[in-house]
């Protein structure tokens, strides 16, 4: 993309970021931000749920799983129980965590929901930056801190900036995670990346080198077995009606570079979707696979812990805990790739 000069009256002619609020549905007042990459990639950035990534599109292609419920404000009763699910809109990025994810648990350190507090806290933005393709300026970003707090503590806060550049089709993911208490805090973050179709359809394979392990509840085992070629997409099925779902723990190799590499991919639309991360920041990577009639999603969620909670990962002794004034940074980016690739 380096034709543009002279030719161009405003940035947006190419692409960038612009900022609205819903006005209509059960997502009215609720406040995003459109980001066209100018390559292709376009999606949405729900601003008041914690800059979580909504719909997201490469060409006439949609990429991402969006639940019956669709974008919603954030809900505090979403924190108890699984309530988390009532007002769960999937979206191509949702973040479960910053204390505690995977399922309600309970234990002398308090009462935990399902995936978390985060996804249900409104950003504060406090920088937008647009490209300026006219004075070779092709990076954007936009910037926001987002709170979990409360008196007596813990207060943790997380600050994103979702960044890409102009001709790529990339999203850059950068997160700091720092307690700003005065009391050490458990910490814990996952990337629940939920796609659907058409890139995720019958026929699309789901990619990682690594050992992959059923999470070893018997719906589980049904998928995750040697008979069944897991990786492949399959058709809606009867049995992932209602409830029906399997998890597996995938056990991602590390490139060189120190990342770790996923991918849902599309032969018959030539491309797929990549996910990368650092595993020395995320160790861990779950495939959610829920075939549901009307209900057809598969996640791909690189994690600090996996799924059984924070009472579970304080046992185990990988519950991290974080100190006054500590922080923990986060680096991950989707990329869309094409059959060469």
């Amino acid at each position: 993309m380096n034709n543009w000069k002279n030719k161009i009256s405003h940035p947006s002619q190419v692409g960038g970021i612009e900022t609205s609020v819903l006005d209509n549905g059960a997502g009215r007042g609720v406040r995003i931000a459109w980001i066209n990459t100018g390559s292709g990639l376009r999606y949405k950035v729900v601003i008041d749920r914690c800059l979580d990534i909504a719909e997201a599109f490469y060409n006439q292609h949609g990429l991402a799983w969006i639940s019956r419920a669709g974008i919603r404000p954030p809900e505090h009763a979403a924190m108890t129980g699984l309530e988390w699910l009532r007002n769960f809109g999937g979206g191509l990025v949702t973040t479960c965590g910053i204390s505690h994810f995977g399922a309600p648990d309970s234990d002398e350190f308090g009462d935990r929901g399902l995936h978390g507090r985060i996804s249900n806290i409104p950003a504060e933005i406090i920088s937008i930056r647009q490209p300026d393709p006219e004075n070779g300026v092709l990076d954007f970003s936009i910037t926001g801190v987002v709170r979990e707090s409360r008196v007596f503590g813990p207060h943790l806060e997380m600050e994103r900036t979702i960044s890409g550049t102009l001709g790529v089709p990339e999203i850059r993911i950068s997160d700091r995670v720092t307690n700003r208490g005065n009391s050490a805090t458990p910490h814990m973050i996952l990337y629940h990346c939920n796609m659907g179709w058409p890139l995720i359809d019958a026929g699309t394979t789901l990619n990682c080198n690594g050992q992959w392990k059923s999470r070893g509840q018997k719906q589980d085992d049904a998928i995750f077995n040697e008979s069944v070629n897991y990786r492949e997409c399959p058709e809606p099925l009867d049995s992932h009606s209602d409830t029906g779902e399997a998890c597996a723990f995938i056990d991602a190799e590390i490139d060189p570079d120190g990342f770790s590499h996923c991918n849902a991919f599309n032969p018959g639309l030539g491309f797929g979707l990549e996910i990368r991360f650092r595993k020395d920041q995320l160790p861990r990577l779950i495939n959610w696979q829920h075939w549901g009639k009307g209900e057809y999603v598969t996640a791909l969620e690189p994690g600090t812990n996996l799924t059984q909670g924070q009472s579970f990962a304080r046992k185990e002794g990988t519950l991290i805990i974080l100190q006054p004034g500590e922080s923990r940074d986060y680096e991950v980016r989707l990329k869309i790739k094409n059959d060469s690739e």
